[in-house]
């Protein structure tokens, strides 16, 4: 992504190295299999400890945690001010917006279609969209359904076109975005090399529809949330700009040296199958959690397609279909997605016998100085 914006869906970056990294090692940094928070004054565990280290009034105001065990229980965490202007607590497991971990879900609908015959992955965009992308060095008929996955198509990015819309509240409907990102032009050909890019999310997103004839948020909620049981979990309605369930208050920095303000109520249609959804900590670790055993959301073949990566140009990132892979010091392969929104940064993790976590702050990073507490705990929680 465009270091230079404010708005990021995920913090992943096509050109800078030392952000890829850090953002690596920041998604993973709340996997610590810990216990939950003593209590009676008892102190803290590593995981609450963490989260603690994470907060700051004027900086990050609040920070949310889960983590879930192999046996599927479950710990959630929370810590600093939920409100700013009322200085209530963050409440445990609230609802947050996600950003760029909607990809994955956007992926796993995919995937299942594939798994039923109506998708096929190297299936060119044509197919379902026919004359849908046509553009300077754009053309549907030469890119493959699996290259908008795996963020190898050569579209270019809308993102710092539709800031303004998202933070001022405007709606944006699926095409008119599209129409915005066709104004830019391919930035490679389509295989030619990898390059982080919300409109191959959003292409995915159409062909969803296209394929089943209906919504999908409808997809998404039958296909993922109604079928493991996810409580706090929803792709917003058209032009929606409230949160439906108790939770903290998003904040947004115009710049390192900017007053934090609030965004909690934003309009993220723009953003949608790449970036629009809501859920919270507990759900994320039971999705990551799910996701990882064969059969429960995916069967065999289509897990080991999402699990099929190609170098990001970033040594030890590997990117999937709708999901990252690294290691952390001690050699665990972890699978992860993170993003950012405004007033969120989400960071979605599971390892391949199932544990996961989740943790959001609630401030959009902007800067190296906002990964760093989280980047800190990584080698610790996991490996300590």
């Amino acid at each position: 992504m465009n270091s230079r914006t404010p708005l990021r869906f995920s913090l992943l970056r096509r050109r800078t190295t030392h952000t890829a990294v850090a953002i690596g090692a920041l998604a993973l940094g709340a996997l610590a299999p810990s216990a939950v928070a003593a209590p009676g004054g008892a102190r803290p565990d590593a995981t609450q400890r963490r989260l603690n280290a994470m907060v700051s009034p004027d900086h990050v105001p609040g920070a949310l945690a889960a983590v879930r065990d192999q046996a599927g229980h479950t710990r959630t965490y929370a810590a600093g001010i939920g409100d700013l202007a009322s200085s209530a607590k963050v409440p445990r497991n609230g609802q947050v917006r996600i950003g760029s971990v909607t990809k994955t879900f956007t992926a796993v609908v995919v995937l299942q279609l594939v798994g039923e015959g109506k998708i096929r992955l190297d299936d060119p965009v044509e197919t379902y969209l026919p004359g849908l992308l046509r553009g300077q060095g754009i053309d549907g008929r030469h890119i493959t359904v699996r290259q908008l996955l795996q963020h190898t198509s050569g579209l270019p990015d809308y993102e710092d076109d539709v800031t303004d819309d998202i933070l001022q509240r405007r709606y944006l409907s699926p095409r008119d975005t599209l129409d915005i990102a066709l104004r830019h032009e391919a930035v490679f050909a389509p295989g030619t090399s990898w390059g982080y890019s919300n409109t191959n999310y959003l292409v995915a997103g159409m062909i969803v529809e296209k394929v089943t004839g209906r919504p999908l948020a409808e997809e998404v909620d039958k296909r993922i949330i109604k079928k493991i049981g996810l409580r706090g979990t929803y792709l917003p309605d058209p032009a929606e700009t409230t949160l439906r369930g108790p939770h903290p208050h998003g904040y947004h920095k115009d710049g390192p040296d900017g007053a934090l303000r609030d965004v909690t109520e934003i309009d993220p249609s723009a953003a949608w199958a790449a970036g629009a959804m809501v859920s919270t900590s507990s759900d994320l670790t039971r999705f990551f959690s799910e996701l990882m055993k064969e059969g429960h959301l995916l069967s065999g073949p289509e897990l080991k397609q999402m699990r099929t990566t190609v170098p990001t140009g970033v040594p030890g990132y590997d990117y999937g279909l709708g999901i990252m892979r690294t290691q952390l010091s001690c050699h665990k392969t972890v699978w992860w997605h993170n993003g950012s929104i405004p007033g969120y940064g989400t960071w979605s993790a599971a390892t391949d016998d199932g544990r996961a976590a989740s943790v959001t702050m609630t401030v959009d990073p902007t800067s190296m100085a906002d990964l760093q507490p989280a980047e800190d705990a990584v080698d610790a929680a996991l490996c300590g």
